[in-house]
């Protein structure tokens, strides 16, 4: 397998896909000099040679290599590690893409990734693509251009093993939901699986719900130690974790996003965005008065009560029906319409004018209303920020963003969901306050840069120490050792620290593999995937029932895919096609 990049996903992909899988893999990477965050790619780089070194130490037998060893067996499979500036022919031959069973194109730019995907789909049209790419749009095209290539290749005579598939994922897309669901305590974390709306949420046990139980969490053990999170555990240690918090999993009936929310908004919410709130209550105050006026005015005179409300409007609005020979009652109550006529002008002028207001900065940005709380405070609206944000909003979640970049990508989808920001360094005082970061329910760091995000965390923490902070980190030994000290420092506070590379790269070498990776749930520094697996000729599930599929730490079948209910006592037979959950190594096990 051959992985191109020039980040710390692709260090960490070929990581996951040598130490996790035992793949044979070759990395091209720009030199160290012209390589994004060179510190931390150089970490990479360290780390991917420390494990070369142990899988060289376990193919011969355990036993100490040479001093020369890893370089001679990584010279036996293929360069390990290439260095170049440009993905051209020439470096893709070189890399072995001619006889490679996968390629990943994990690059930052878009167009670099698909420039390389047309020349190696060229040289070897039977190569399993995996590209990384931020629109999904043009990803979708190009993941029909380059599936078709692959056929026409082989039309007619072609070869019955061919494998080839293409397959674009997005480290935002794939990021974007363990972030969101991390920072919302008792909000579900939720997995589309073809057709299903799975949802993944945190119940201390016993939970009488005869729910699937994806993982037991880490608990602190009396006699000082720690118990490890649990994955996919056995039916007889969930019995036997009484008291212990577990995720557990349910099934959504159906799918609501953005558009159904919009379908089902009706009509005040409209009135909700074009109108304020101290606005609708004095208009709401003013019916009240006339309504109330209407009635007196009937109950005085005996007058029919439509008779009495026409009255009651023509006196508010001074239209000339003097009360002169009318009873004292009468004429009271025509004053009295008549003040809370004055006091309506100013009022329907207010809402004339905040009208127009409204439609004339619908496309501006919006500012935190006053009184909010119980939001979420989102700093970055770069990918990753953009991806969350909607994430958030799917949810149905309140967010204010906090953006530094008034040229950010993701403030066109701000203004699109009607969503408050704040244009500001947030290293600066009074950007967070003007985010309500002090009646916040979390704070989501997830900028570009490290020290912006511990910094925002850790002056938010000085505003609120009991704060939910979820921070995106990009290094994983930097994001570790945050969370372990914000966890030491703040015990009676939720703090989780995320890397996207971390998050994003099981996805990305489960494709390759060529297994359709759903999703992905974050299990405190584990990761739970979700993936949909052929039965047809795999002697581990064709045959056996859904429970007897089950195979403890390793993978579950949840459902089969496009069906609302699955027995357990369901045969899966060939042509079944089942939604699984699986651990990285399970996965493996799978192939």
């Amino acid at each position: 397998m051959v992985v191109c990049g020039d980040d710390g996903l692709a260090h960490r992909l070929a990581a996951e896909l040598r130490g996790v899988y035992g793949e044979q893999v070759t990395l091209v990477v720009p030199p160290a000099e012209r390589a994004a965050r060179g510190p931390v790619v150089g970490r990479a780089r360290a780390a991917s040679a420390a494990l070369l070194d142990r899988v060289v130490n376990a193919a011969v037998g355990g036993r100490p290599a040479a001093p020369g060893a890893a370089a001679t067996t990584a010279a036996a499979v293929g360069e390990p590690v290439l260095e170049a500036v440009e993905l051209t022919e020439a470096v893709l031959a070189a890399a072995g893409v001619e006889r490679a069973t996968a390629l990943a194109l994990v690059h930052d730019d878009d167009e670099t990734n698909i420039r390389a995907a047309l020349t190696a789909r060229r040289l070897n049209p039977r190569l399993r693509l995996v590209l990384r790419l931020y629109n999904r749009r043009l990803g979708q095209h190009i993941e029909e251009l380059l599936d078709q290539a692959a056929a026409l290749a082989y039309d007619g005579g072609g070869d019955a093993e061919v494998e080839a598939s293409t397959t674009v994922l997005s480290d935002a897309d794939t990021a974007a939901p363990a972030l969101a669901a991390t920072a919302l305590a008792g909000t579900s974390k939720v997995v589309q699986t073809e057709g299903l709306l799975l949802r993944a949420v945190e119940r201390p046990l016993p939970a009488d719900t005869g729910l699937h139980t994806l993982a037991l969490l880490s608990v602190s053990d009396p006699t000082g130690g720690d118990q490890e999170p649990r994955l996919l555990p056995a039916d007889e240690e969930v019995r036997g974790a009484a008291g212990r918090t577990a995720i557990v999993l349910e099934q959504v009936s159906t799918a609501g996003g953005p558009e159904s929310a919009a379908r089902g908004a009706g009509v005040i919410p409209w009135l909700n965005s074009l109108f304020s709130r101290r606005l609708r209550w004095s208009l709401a105050g003013l019916v009240g008065c006339v309504l109330a006026l209407a009635i007196a005015l009937w109950a005085v005179t005996g007058i029919h009560p439509v008779r009495a409300f026409y009255l009651t409007l023509l006196d508010m609005f001074a239209i000339d029906d003097p009360a002169v020979g009318a009873p004292l009652g009468r004429q009271l109550l025509q004053l009295l319409s008549a003040l809370v006529g004055l006091l309506l002008l100013p009022v329907l002028l207010a809402a004339v004018l905040e009208a127009l207001g409204t439609f004339r900065t619908a496309t501006s940005l919006r500012r935190p209303p006053r009184g909010l709380g119980g939001h979420v405070v989102l700093l970055g609206l770069g990918k990753i920020g953009t991806r969350v944000l909607t994430r958030l909003r799917e949810l149905n979640v309140p967010v204010v963003c906090v953006e530094s970049d008034p040229e950010a990508r993701g403030l066109a989808t701000a203004r699109r969901l009607r969503v408050p920001v704040v244009l500001g360094d947030v290293t600066q005082e009074g950007v967070l306050e003007s985010a309500k970061i002090h009646r916040a329910q979390a704070l989501l760091a997830v900028t570009s840069a490290d020290t912006t995000n511990l910094e925002a965390a850790l002056y938010a923490r000085t505003v609120r120490p009991d704060l939910r902070v979820v921070l995106r980190l990009y290094d994983d030994d930097f994001a570790t050792a945050v969370y372990r000290t914000l966890r030491a420092a703040y015990p009676g506070a939720l703090t989780r620290s995320r890397s996207v590379t971390h998050l994003a790269a099981p996805a990305f070498a489960g494709a390759m593999l060529g297994r359709q990776v759903l999703g992905a749930v974050a299990v405190e520094r584990q990761v739970l995937l979700f993936a949909a697996v052929d039965v047809d000729g795999h002697p581990m599930l064709e045959g056996r029932t859904v429970d007897q599929a089950f195979r403890p730490g390793s993978w579950r079948v949840l459902a089969l895919a496009g069906r609302s209910d699955t027995p357990a006592d369901h045969v899966l037979a060939k042509g079944d096609r089942v939604v699984v959950a699986v651990t990285r190594r399970g996965l493996a096990a799978l192939r």
